[in-house]
């Protein structure tokens, strides 16, 4: 009896390493988060956004400083090469770590020198290119000259937007993956942000409106899509009766830092234009989209936006009080200059 049980186990013990080794010879196996098997359809099929607020606002700053000089730095290659090295996790993240990377790019050496050996340095930048590609770079603000004329000024930052108008107070915290439970249970894909009624809602980023109206668990929301189609802008709960700026409609094109709506706590109902939500919020969220075989499925990536709305708290768009319409609408005219990292 002995014999037979240890010759079962060795049985099953076979199996599993023929597994194993079948397996890891194949890319799934190494990179499961980039393959399929299907080697003619390599997109990403997860990211786990985890860079934290410091990381970014200290490469964000590394990047701007070096503005106009060689060598330039990049700030999602500076990203990528630290994920790499740590494997994605940023929660023992130091100032010193980011420093170090630049001295060496100041002193000769190429981000290709560097991660030259870092097995997944090329996912993590094609990752967190999708993520934050079109957040930095050159753009033209409207501004007013001396005879109070507009005129337009070239700059070179962030020209992506807070989702909530300069001089609104809001707080948030992380929330991301917290529970829900109207309807189902599930996890928690955004980010809230706790505003007053009718506090003005901004476009992240310049897009295409592709959804606008009613939804059973977002209430009133706003779907935009980034023009690289790598990004979903998803800002839901919107206010009864008068959800969204007067100029929108599905197909229309939106500039980052225009009005799109005003917060409310409408939603969770079968019935349109229902406040059902306990407290007044913002509830936004991205999806990233590297392939259409993503969409409106099970296998959806959404990130956490929270570090990100707390990184561009330093760049809010001003809004004005609309007589006209009883709405708001941008001080300041942008012009945007596509990305420079593409």
């Amino acid at each position: 009896m002995i014999k037979h049980k240890n010759t079962k186990w060795m049985l099953i013990l076979f199996l599993l390493l023929l597994l194993l080794f079948t397996l890891s010879s194949s890319s799934v196996f190494l990179t499961p988060y980039l393959y399929t098997l299907n080697e003619n359809d390599p997109y990403i099929k997860w990211v786990d956004f985890n860079v934290s607020y410091t990381a970014m606002k200290d490469a964000l700053k590394y990047d701007i400083d070096s503005y106009g000089t060689s060598p330039r730095i990049n700030w999602i290659e500076l990203l990528a090469y630290l994920a790499a090295k740590n494997g994605g996790d940023f929660s023992r993240y130091q100032s010193k770590d980011m420093s170090k990377l630049v001295t060496q790019l100041n002193s000769g050496k190429t981000i290709e020198d560097l991660t030259e050996n870092m097995k997944y340095y090329d996912y993590y930048k094609e990752a967190y290119l999708a993520v934050l590609g079109e957040f930095v770079g050159e753009y033209q603000i409207e501004t007013k000259d001396d005879a109070n004329n507009s005129v337009y000024e070239t700059k070179y930052g962030l020209k992506a937007f807070s989702p909530i108008a300069k001089n609104f107070y809001y707080n948030h915290y992380d929330d991301f993956g917290n529970s829900r439970s109207y309807g189902f249970t599930r996890k928690h894909l955004g980010n809230d942000l706790i505003a007053n009624v009718g506090t003005p809602v901004i476009a992240m980023e310049s897009g295409v409106i592709e959804a606008l109206g009613w939804n059973q668990y977002g209430g009133w929301r706003i779907g935009i899509r980034s023009f690289d189609k790598r990004r979903y802008y998803y800002y839901a709960h919107l206010r009864k009766d008068y959800p969204y700026h007067k100029s929108l409609e599905i197909g229309k094109e939106v500039k980052a830092g225009d009005v799109i709506g005003y917060v409310g706590r409408s939603g969770y109902s079968t019935t349109e234009n229902t406040n059902n939500i306990r407290t007044t919020h913002l509830h936004f969220g991205i999806e990233l989209i590297f392939s259409e075989a993503q969409r409106e499925r099970n296998n959806e990536i959404w990130i956490n936006v929270y570090p990100i709305v707390k990184l561009l708290q330093s760049n809010r768009s001003e809004v004005y009080k609309n007589e006209e319409t009883n709405g708001y609408d941008r001080v300041y005219d942008i012009k945007i200059t596509p990305g420079l990292y593409d």
